[in-house]
Parts: structure tokens; C-alpha cells; sequence
């Protein structure tokens, strides 16, 4: 059995972390794994990209704490609206976490664009884009692109387009599906925003998102690292394992839950992870 962990640890949601990996994109298809200065950089810069998102996630916290404090689920989970954090030190948070964004920023400068980008689309996000249809999900996806940005920009080496718009696809697949789920679970109730949506057009968005994302992620292969074809297989079961716990187990409003909480899922991302670095690094 796990242990609970700590309300102010809960709020900084250790557990999406996760999708900083995206930061580590452009050194492992660069082929600078072996680059001990490359690979300190990405590592600081995804250390940045956490400190910023978990701002992000304490920001909308404090900006939704009385909607959450209405929600069946989030009630219970989320530490503010269930009372377990106050408001004085979810703030003081807020400012650490902050004051080390800037410091961060100034000793790597190439990531400023980035970095400010993400905190500036999540506040807009967070103060109404929320509740547009379709822009939302691209505000979604926006944070998994700017990480690839960011992994590029702090590395100093070209952005591959193939890797931009697959990623883009992707994350696309990604936000559809959760708000897919949002609307089957708790219909129009969890957020304002699907109210525009239905469950077969999300179906159809991301549908065409995943189809999209196997194409160019092909496309890649073929164009620039062609013994990446070994990854393919791999690949496609990462999408229909996550397309089953989405229909079957109900999974899917938290992509970073499914993949912690399914053995078969996680040991496909990290055997792509690593068969992906060792054959760009042998090739």
C-alpha cells in the first residue's frame, strides 16, 4: 500500500511531472545523450519546466477554488478546495516557486521564450480561454510543444518539424480523449466548456489526432532516422493499450494516471524511451 502523500505536496501534483520528459525529446533524437553538458542543460531546463507547471497548477487551484469547491471529486482531491492546504500557504508557494522561475531564467536565458510562453497561454487559459471550445484543447497541447521548444533551445540544436507536429498531434490525441472522458464520467458538469462538446465528436478528434501522430511519427522515421522502424510496434501499442483503458477501464482523464497506474502502458513508454536513445546513439 502507498502512503498518502503530505496536502502541500499533493498540490504541486508530483505525479504529472511526467510529462516533462517531452523536454528531453531533441537531445535524445540529436543523438547528445552522450553529451554530458547537453544532457545537464536538459535536465536543468526540465527541472524549470516543473517548477513552471507546478506554478501553473497552483495558480489555477487558487483562481477555480471555489468551482472545485462545488465538484463531487475534486472536493475531496484537490487539497485546497478540501480544506487541507490555506490559502496563506498555497500562496507562499506560489511565491518560492515563482522567485526560483526567474533565477532559473537568468542563468539560462534561452529558455525566457519558452518558458513565457507556457506561463502566459496557462493564464489565459486559466482566466477564459478554459471555456472556448477547441482552443482549449490547443492550450492543452501548447505545453507539451513548448516543451519540445525548450528541449531544443537549451541544447542549441535545429527544432525537427516532424518532431513538432507529431507532438502537436499527440498532445492533441492526448487533451481529447480527457475531455472525452470528462464528459462520459461527469457530463457537462466538470467544466463549463463541454457543454460545446459531444462524445462523438471528441471521439472524432481524437481519432484523427492518434492516426495523425502514427503518420508523421512514420514520416520521421522514414525522412531522417529510418532505424527507428524497430520503435513503430511499439508505438502502436502504446496508442491501442491507452485507447483500451480509455474504453474498458475508464482511464483517461489523466493520461499521466493511466500510465502510472498501468504496468503494460509504462513499460511501453520506457522501452521506446530507451530503444529509441540506443539506436539513435548506435546509428
Amino acid at each position: 500500500m502507498t502512503m498518502p502523500l503530505p496536502p502541500v505536496v499533493r498540490l504541486l501534483r508530483p505525479r504529472h511531472w511526467v510529462k516533462n520528459l517531452f523536454v528531453f525529446a531533441p537531445l535524445v533524437f540529436a543523438g547528445q545523450m552522450t553529451d554530458p553538458q547537453a544532457t545537464l542543460r536538459a535536465v536543468a531546463a526540465a527541472a524549470v519546466f516543473t517548477l513552471a507547471a507546478v506554478v501553473v497548477y497552483v495558480l489555477n487551484d487558487l483562481m477555480d477554488l471555489e468551482r472545485d469547491r462545488q465538484h463531487p471529486v475534486k472536493s475531496k482531491t484537490r487539497p485546497l478546495a478540501a480544506g487541507d492546504v490555506s490559502l496563506t500557504t498555497a500562496r507562499i508557494v506560489l511565491a518560492v516557486l515563482a522567485t526560483g522561475i526567474f533565477g532559473a531564467l537568468l542563468a539560462l536565458p534561452s529558455l525566457i521564450i519558452p518558458v513565457g510562453l507556457y506561463l502566459l497561454i496557462n493564464l489565459a487559459y486559466s482566466a477564459g480561454l478554459k471555456r472556448v471550445a477547441v482552443v482549449d484543447l490547443f492550450c492543452v497541447a501548447s505545453g507539451f510543444l513548448l516543451r519540445v521548444y525548450a528541449g531544443a533551445r537549451v541544447i542549441d540544436v535545429p527544432l525537427s518539424s516532424w518532431m513538432l507536429i507529431t507532438t502537436l498531434c499527440l498532445a492533441l490525441y492526448l487533451a481529447a480523449i480527457k475531455r472525452r472522458q470528462e464528459l462520459a464520467t461527469r457530463g457537462t458538469d466538470g467544466r463549463s466548456v463541454l457543454q460545446e462538446y459531444s462524445i462523438p465528436l471528441l471521439d472524432r478528434y481524437a481519432e484523427m489526432s492518434g492516426v495523425a501522430a502514427l503518420l508523421f511519427y512514420g514520416l520521421y522515421v522514414i525522412e531522417v532516422r529510418p532505424r527507428l522502424v524497430v520503435t513503430i510496434p511499439l508505438v502502436l501499442f502504446g496508442l491501442f493499450r491507452y485507447w483500451y483503458l480509455v474504453e474498458r477501464e475508464g482511464h483517461g482523464e489523466s493520461p499521466t494516471e493511466a500510465v502510472w497506474n498501468d504496468v503494460s502502458l509504462a513499460v511501453t513508454v520506457l522501452a521506446w524511451g530507451a530503444l529509441s536513445a540506443y539506436v539513435v546513439w548506435a546509428g
